[in-house]
C-alpha cells in the first residue's frame, strides 16, 4: 500500500486481519429489540429483513464488520431503519464500519472478483420528513408493499433518523423482482437532522445512492462501479450536499447516469419541488471513447426536478454532459431552469464522447443557451486530475494537480449556511488531501495511488 499511508492504514489492517477469527452472530430481526449495543469484537451476520422500528436503537461501534445472508426476492437481506427508529453507526477513517455479503472475506479484499454484484441487499434509512406525493407518505422500493414498516415520509422536516460516519456499503443490489433492486444507501424521506459523512458504495447492483424526498444533507459521499445510477433523487428531495465523487466503469452496461434527478412520480409537478443544492462534485464517466456509450451521461433533469450543481467537475463521458426535460406542455425541468429552480454555476466540463463543445455536451438548444452564458461562469477546460483509471493499478487519484484550473476560484458557499464548508478550489478533491484514502475498499483493493502530495 501507499508508503506515507501506513500510519493511517495499520489500524485497519489490524481490525481486518482478525475479522475471520471474531466469533459470529446470526441477526434475525426479532433479535433489534429495545435499545441495542453491538460490539466491534463479532461480526454480525444479517438474515433477512432487519429492522429497527419505531421507538427502537441500534449502535454500530467503529471498527465493526457486518455481513449479510445471501438472496433474493423474499429472501433478501438488508439493515432497514424504519420511520422513527434510530442507528449511531460512527466509523473512523483508522476503522470503518463495513457492510458486506457473507461472502467476503474481508481478510483478503480480493478473494471476490472484481465485478461481483448483488451478494445481499443494502442499507436503507426510512424517515418522517416531507416528500413531495399525493399523501406525503411512500413505500419505498425494494420491501413488499405488505410490509408496513416500510414506509417512509410525513411533515417532520427536522427529523432524525441517527448518525452514519465512515461506513463503507460493499456487494449489494440483490433482486426482489425484475427492475427492482435494492439501492447501497437508500435515503427516503430522511430528516436534516441525520448525519450522514464519509460514506462509501462500491459494486452495487443499483444505484449507489438515492434519495426520496426528505432534506438531509451529506457530505464525503463516494459511488463507483455500480451498475446503475452513482446518486438519484426523486420525490422532491431538498438537501445539501458537497464533496460527492464518482466514478463509472468502462464496461458497457455496467453504470449509468452519474446524476438521474427527478422532480416527482405521484404527481410529477407535486410540491415541494425537488430543489437540492449541491457542492463540489468530482463526476467521472466510463470514459471518452470506452464501451460504455448507451447511458454514459453526467447529469439528467427530469419530471420537474431542481436542483443546484456549484464549483463541481464532469469530466470523461462518453455520452453527452446534461439533458433537461422539456415537455410541450405542462410543469417540466426547463420550466424549474428558467424560474431559477434548476442552477448550474462555477462548474467544469471537459471530456465528453461528443466533444468539448457547449454544443456536443448538450444536444438542446435552450441547454447550450444557458451553459455558454458567462453570467453562470460554467467553463469547458481540462480540470488536470491526477488520474484517472478504473483498474486495481494505482492509477486512480482524483486530486488536482497543483497546476489545475480548479485549484481556484470556487464561488463561496450561501452566506450564513452553516453545513457547507467554504473552501477555494472546485470539485471534491482539492491537491494535497485525498479523503478516500484509509478507510475504503477503492484503497483496500489497489485502485488509489500513491497519497504523497506533489513536490
Amino acid at each position: 500500500m501507499k508508503r506515507l499511508a501506513l500510519f493511517v492504514l495499520i489500524p485497519l489492517f489490524a481490525t481486518m486481519a482478525f475479522a475471520q477469527s471474531k466469533p459470529q452472530r446470526d441477526i434475525s430481526d426479532a433479535d433489534i429489540s429495545g435499545s441495542v449495543v453491538w460490539s466491534a469484537d463479532t461480526v454480525y451476520v444479517l438474515s433477512g429483513f432487519v429492522f429497527i422500528e419505531s421507538g427502537e436503537s441500534l449502535t454500530i461501534p467503529a471498527g465493526t464488520i457486518v455481513k449479510a445472508q445471501s438472496g433474493t426476492g423474499v429472501d433478501a437481506s438488508a439493515l432497514i431503519v424504519a420511520r422513527g427508529g434510530t442507528i449511531d453507526a460512527q466509523g473512523t477513517a483508522a476503522a470503518p464500519i463495513i457492510f458486506t455479503t457473507i461472502n467476503d472475506d474481508v481478510d483478503d479484499p480480493a478473494d471476490l472478483p472484481l465485478d461481483a454484484r448483488g451478494l445481499w441487499g443494502g442499507v436503507l434509512l426510512l424517515g418522517r420528513a416531507g416528500l413531495n406525493t399525493a399523501d406525503s407518505v411512500n413505500q419505498i422500493e425494494g420491501i413488499p408493499s405488505t410490509e408496513p414498516r416500510g414506509a417512509y415520509g410525513g411533515s417532520v422536516d427536522d427529523d432524525s433518523s441517527g448518525v452514519l460516519r465512515y461506513i463503507s456499503i460493499r456487494y449489494g443490489g440483490s433482486k426482489l423482482g425484475e427492475g427492482d433492486e435494492i439501492n447501497g444507501l437508500t435515503l427516503a424521506g430522511v430528516g436534516n437532522r441525520t448525519v450522514i459523512e464519509h460514506i462509501e458504495v462500491m459494486n452495487n447492483d443499483d444505484d449507489g445512492f438515492e434519495f426520496f424526498g426528505g432534506t438531509v444533507n451529506t457530505k464525503w459521499l463516494a459511488s463507483y462501479f455500480n451498475s446503475d445510477d452513482s446518486f438519484d433523487y426523486d420525490e422532491g428531495f431538498r438537501g445539501k450536499g458537497q464533496f460527492w465523487f464518482t466514478i463509472i466503469s468502462d464496461v458497457n452496461g455496467v453504470g449509468n447516469r452519474a446524476g438521474e434527478h427527478d422532480g416527482g412520480t405521484q404527481p410529477e409537478d407535486g410540491t415541494p419541488y425537488a430543489l437540492p443544492v449541491i457542492y463540489n462534485a468530482t463526476y467521472i464517466g466510463g470514459g471518452a471513447g470506452s464501451a460504455n456509450v448507451e447511458n454514459d451521461l453526467a447529469l439528467i433533469f427530469r419530471d420537474n426536478a431542481g436542483g443546484e450543481y456549484h464549483n463541481s467537475i464532469f469530466t470523461d463521458f462518453n455520452n453527452e454532459g446534461l439533458k433537461i426535460e422539456d415537455l410541450a406542455s405542462g410543469e417540466d425541468s426547463r420550466a424549474r431552469l428558467e424560474a431559477g429552480d434548476l442552477k448550474l454555476e462555477n462548474n467544469l466540463w471537459y471530456g465528453f464522447g461528443a466533444g468539448s463543445a457547449w454544443t456536443e455536451i448538450a444536444s438542446q438548444d435552450f441547454v447550450q443557451t444557458y451553459m455558454s452564458d458567462a453570467a453562470n461562469a460554467n467553463v469547458i477546460v481540462d480540470p488536470k486530475l491526477r488520474g484517472i483509471s478504473r483498474a486495481a493499478d494505482g492509477g486512480l487519484d482524483p486530486r488536482l494537480l497543483s497546476t489545475s484550473p480548479a485549484v481556484s476560484g470556487g464561488s463561496a458557499v450561501p452566506v450564513g449556511d452553516a453545513f457547507f464548508s467554504d473552501v477555494s478550489y472546485k470539485g471534491a478533491f482539492d491537491n494535497k488531501t485525498n479523503w478516500l484514502a484509509g478507510w475504503t475498499m477503492l484503497d483496500e483493493l489497489g485502485f488509489l495511488g500513491d497519497i504523497e502530495d506533489e513536490t
